[in-house]
């Protein structure tokens, strides 16, 4: 009886969950979510990341990366549903997803992994948004005071607008419900890649048209520091390339006939396909036009094109950070917020909602919940605090797809394939373990290289609070 009681309690709360959770995506709609998760920071330290490599290893690393990440999402797409990938229960997080294929312990590791990681690129979205703050504010003031003037801007400010911002549309439900701002985003992501593959391409027309850079890419004062900086370019491509933590989430949304994961693999191809595209075009271009000098961030490099049009650039890629970051923390919040609600089921102040109205809103409002509000302004304000202590944009991203890449893209997947299909050792096994292991070890070199730049970026600068300014 006590079995029967619990198996109705669960029908009941899947039933709540599926009234509350109206899925209504299509191909379109998961495409937009995935390009804007893609799409971000990691396209405008694209350049740099080439000219680390050079003309050879930069391309085929970027293309590498693309193959690896669709190959990977196409597995992850058939574990949304467990034990079939049609007609199997529904996986309504990565974590559940996991649970169904895999041991407990590499429950907690896909737990520690996935989250860590959207939260560290809650943290990059952050410093991005803020440094292309910054420069808008810099441009300004040299458009009123003349190129000569000393226009030293302060990113704390700004940071904290970015984050106000972002507590508010932290109170949206769902990703379902912020559609929408999906949908701008991408647009905007399009806008500031077109802007600077654009920009790029004038820069090196003006040069007359010469190859900068070479094929071994930028030389480094030692061994060394060529080293860290070839490693710290792979972990900028990893990073960039990133969005598995967030895919089965994606899915989530998606309508059902067509099956969800069919729906998934197109939307895979068309998202990482354009995504690709504009990643080769944007790195190949910015290290045409500045050779082994490409900053670690395009928008930035000195003499790019006119300064009213990288501010265009700048505020799209301002707007598109905003959408994406809340892909990434909407995870977030609904893990901490059924944390709480199953570790205090009875208190009133968890209980309590309030229905509010919001323009732009498919159901013209929504429910707002104190305890939701009070979570999500502290996970956004501290997401703030950390990214103020350590706003290092090359070391943080190339940190971030070090440690999200293997465990997230790679690993699970695999593995929950492997246990999905029931493959025994063979060829097929293992190939598939041999993937696994080649990127295991470029994820820990790729740490081992973020984890040193950052340690020498904190030993240059004494007060880290003030590093953007």
């Amino acid at each position: 009886m006590a079995k029967s009681a619990v198996a109705a309690d669960d029908d009941v709360e899947r039933g709540d969950y599926e009234q509350e959770h109206e899925r209504t995506g299509t191909v379109w709609t998961a495409t937009a979510h995935i390009v804007t998760a893609v799409i971000g920071s990691g396209v405008l330290a694209l350049a740099w990341s080439v000219a680390q490599l050079g003309w050879v290893a930069g391309p085929l690393a970027l293309l590498g990366f693309a193959c690896v990440t669709y190959y990977t999402s196409t597995l992850l797409a058939n574990a949304y549903r467990a034990p079939h990938p049609v007609t199997g229960d529904r996986n309504r997080t990565y974590m559940d997803a996991v649970r169904s294929y895999l041991s407990p312990r590499e429950v907690f590791m896909c737990g520690v992994a996935q989250y860590v990681n959207l939260w560290g690129t809650m943290v990059g979205y952050t410093i991005t948004a803020t440094i292309s703050m910054v420069a808008i504010r810099q441009s300004d003031c040299f458009h009123r005071n003349g190129a000569g003037a000393r226009c030293d801007a302060s990113g704390t400010v700004l940071m904290l607008a970015f984050s106000v911002v972002q507590v508010v549309l932290s109170q949206f439900p769902g990703l379902e419900h912020i559609t929408w701002l999906s949908v701008v985003a991408a647009v905007m992501s399009f806008a500031y890649s077109f802007i600077g593959l654009g920009l790029s391409v004038g820069q090196w027309v003006s040069h007359g048209g010469g190859l900068g850079g070479r094929i071994a890419g930028a030389a480094a004062a030692s061994s060394t520091k060529k080293l860290w900086n070839v490693l710290l370019a792979l972990g900028n491509i990893a990073f960039a390339y990133t969005f598995a933590e967030v895919l089965i989430e994606i899915q989530d949304t998606l309508r059902s006939p067509p099956p969800e994961n069919k729906t998934m693999k197109k939307a895979a191809m068309y998202g990482i396909g354009a995504t690709t595209i504009f990643y080769i075009s944007v790195g190949c271009a910015g290290y045409a036009a500045f050779g082994s000098n490409a900053p670690g961030n395009i928008l930035t490099a000195a003499g790019l094109g006119p300064l009213w049009l990288v501010d265009i650039a700048n505020m799209c890629l301002i707007l598109h950070l905003i959408g994406a970051y809340q892909v990434y923390a909407q995870p977030i919040f609904a893990s901490v917020e059924r944390w709480a609600a199953s570790r205090w089921p009875e208190a009133k102040f968890i209980n309590s909602a309030y229905k509010v109205s919001i323009p732009l809103m498919q159901r013209g409002a929504v429910t707002v919940a104190p305890y939701k509000l009070v979570l999500r302004t502290v996970i956004v304000l501290t997401t703030t605090v950390v990214a103020m202590m350590i706003p290092f944009f090359n070391a943080v991203l190339g940190l971030l797809g070090a440690f999200s890449f293997w465990p997230l893209t790679v690993y699970f997947p695999i593995s929950m394939h492997i246990a999905q299909c029931k493959i025994t050792k063979g060829s097929k096994w293992y190939l598939l373990q041999g993937l696994s292991m080649v990127c295991l070890m470029i994820s820990v070199a790729v740490g081992i290289g973020s984890v040193t730049d950052i340690a020498d970026s904190l030993k240059v600068s004494s007060n880290p609070f003030k590093t953007l300014s």
